[in-house]
């Protein structure tokens, strides 16, 4: 018995390794994102030879009725600030792109086209919301997601 026990911690720590993302979310309340509410995100690069993909990730209602979201994504890196207006698409004309679970459907959207280098440094992502409705219904959450290529 003692022996399995070690057996099963040491398994536990040789399977552990680091995880080379960062991804942090901001919940909306009562479901809407209103215009003015700017979810900010704030990291930091060490590893400059490795590349990095970037992800915007939502979670939204079922209800939600549009295909797609624009967005305003503004972008401080070390070197540099710029803002990008970007459209995002949800889904296609028979379903949601992302994973679902009941009324919640969750997507990870690559942001960049190809994995690519970021300048050692910190970083501060700002996405706004730019849909022609506002409040935006039947969102629940927005983030951004960095993730090193292996």
């Amino acid at each position: 018995m003692r022996l399995l026990m070690i057996i099963l911690i040491g398994c536990f720590f040789i399977s552990c390794n680091t995880l080379d993302v960062f991804e942090r979310s901001t919940n909306f309340p009562a479901h809407q994102w209103k215009g003015s509410n700017k979810p900010s995100f704030d990291f930091k690069i060490a590893d400059t030879a490795a590349f990095y993909d970037i992800y915007f990730v939502i979670r939204h209602e079922d209800a939600y009725h549009y295909k797609n979201i624009w967005l305003n994504v503004s972008i401080k890196d070390p070197d540099s600030s710029y803002t990008i207006k970007r459209e995002f698409i949800l889904a296609d004309n028979t379903k949601w792109l992302g994973m679902g679970m009941d009324d919640i459907i969750e997507q990870r959207l690559l942001f960049n086209t190809s994995p690519t280098h970021l300048k050692k440094g910190n970083y501060h992502f700002e996405l706004q919301q730019v849909m022609r409705e506002d409040p935006l219904p039947s969102m629940l959450s927005a983030g951004v997601r960095i993730e090193k290529v292996k």
